[in-house]
C-alpha cells in the first residue's frame, strides 16, 4: 500500500492542480476515509476567485468539506465502525483520495444508498434549514433561489403539506422546482413584476415563510417584500462578498422573525446529516437528480468555473475521486 495520495491544491485565484502528498494515518480517536467523492460548494467561491485575506497555496484537499467514502483505517479507541463501512463526514480536506477525521465527525450511510453519491454536509445543512424554518401544513412558502439547497427545501416543504412558490432567474431551475413539488413558479427578473405576481398568488397577504437561498442583495430585498406580517424570513444564502443593507423599517413594521439558518455546532450538523439520510432513504427528495455535473479530481478548476458561471442545466457539481 502506497504511503502517498493525490490531492487537489488551489495554488492561486482561479488555479488548481493535483499533487502527490503523504497519505494521512489515523491517530487516537481518528478515522482515515478512502474518499469516493466530494461536493463543490458555493461558500468556497471566494477562495477560488481570490480575496486579499487568503494565503496561497491552500492546504492540499482544501476546501473540500462535502465528502463521503469508506472507512480505510481506524485509530486507537474507535468503536462502532469497521473498515469498509460507508460514511459521510465533516472535514475540510476532502478534495483528495484520503481524508482523516475525528470518529465523532462522521455518520454511516446505510447499504440501501450504496452506489449513490452522498455529500452529507450540504444535505445536513438543508435539513437544519428546514427544521429552523418551522414549516407547517397549509402555509405558503416562497423559496428564492432554486439551487441545490433551495431544491431540497422545496421538496421537504411540499412533503410537509405547504404551498410552495419557487422564484429563480433560470428556466431550468423553475422546471426542476415543479418536479420537486412547487405549486407555482415565478421568474426572478423584474422587481415589481415579481411582487405583483406573488401578491396575486397570495391574495395580497404575502407568504408565511420566505427562504432566501441566493446570497445576493436583491433577493434579500425581495424577501422582505414577500413575507407577510408576523411571518419568517429564513436566510440560507451565503452572503460573503460584502456588507448587506436591509429595510429595517419594513421588517420592523411587519414584525417578522429573521432566522440566519446556518449552523456552527458540529453535533447539530451531524444530526442534520442523519436526518438527511433518513429523508433520502424515505424518498422525500431525489438527491441524485440534484447532482447534475461530475468532475475528476484533476478538473477541480472546471468544477469551480461551472459553479461560478452556472451554465444551463447546472445545479450541483461533485468531484469523483479515482483510486
Amino acid at each position: 500500500m502506497s504511503d502517498v495520495m493525490k490531492a487537489a491544491v488551489i495554488t492561486g485565484p482561479g488555479k488548481a492542480w493535483v499533487e502527490e502528498v503523504a497519505r494521512p494515518e489515523a491517530g487516537k480517536g481518528e478515522v482515515v476515509v478512502r474518499v469516493e467523492g466530494c461536493g463543490v460548494c458555493a461558500s468556497n467561491l471566494p477562495l477560488w476567485q481570490g480575496r486579499s485575506w487568503f494565503d496561497y497555496p491552500a492546504k492540499p484537499g482544501s476546501p473540500g468539506h462535502e465528502g463521503w467514502g469508506r472507512v480505510h483505517q481506524l485509530g486507537e479507541g474507535v468503536e462502532g465502525l469497521r473498515v469498509g463501512d460507508r460514511v459521510t463526514f465533516l472535514s475540510y480536506n476532502a478534495f483528495a483520495q484520503y481524508d482523516k477525521v475525528q470518529a465523532q465527525a462522521l455518520v454511516q450511510i446505510p447499504s440501501s444508498l450504496d452506489g449513490s453519491p452522498f455529500p452529507g454536509e450540504p444535505v445536513g445543512c438543508a435539513m437544519n434549514v428546514f427544521r429552523r424554518s418551522s414549516i407547517e401544513p397549509g402555509q405558503t412558502v416562497a423559496v428564492i433561489g432554486v439551487g441545490f439547497l433551495g431544491a431540497i427545501f422545496i421538496s421537504l416543504a411540499a412533503a410537509r403539506g405547504a404551498r410552495v412558490l419557487a422564484l429563480s432567474r433560470r428556466g431550468y431551475a423553475l422546471e426542476l422546482a415543479r418536479r420537486c413539488g412547487a405549486t407555482e413558479v415565478v421568474t426572478l427578473d423584474d422587481h415589481q413584476k415579481v411582487l405583483d405576481r406573488v401578491r396575486e398568488l397570495t391574495a395580497g397577504k404575502g407568504c408565511d415563510r420566505v427562504m432566501e437561498a441566493t446570497g445576493h442583495q436583491w433577493p434579500l430585498d425581495v424577501a422582505g417584500e414577500l413575507v407577510r406580517e408576523r411571518g419568517k424570513i429564513v436566510i440560507a444564502g451565503f452572503h460573503q462578498d460584502g456588507l448587506r443593507q436591509v429595510n429595517v423599517q419594513l421588517w420592523n413594521w411587519k414584525g417578522v422573525d429573521v432566522i440566519n439558518a446556518h449552523e456552527r455546532d458540529p453535533k447539530v450538523y451531524l444530526e442534520g446529516m442523519l436526518a438527511g439520510i433518513e429523508a433520502v432513504d424515505a424518498g422525500l427528495f431525489a438527491l441524485e437528480e440534484l447532482i447534475t455535473h461530475t468532475y475528476a479530481l484533476e478538473h477541480l478548476g472546471e468544477a469551480y468555473r461551472a459553479l461560478d458561471q452556472r451554465p444551463e442545466g447546472f445545479l450541483k457539481g461533485i468531484i469523483r475521486i479515482d483510486h
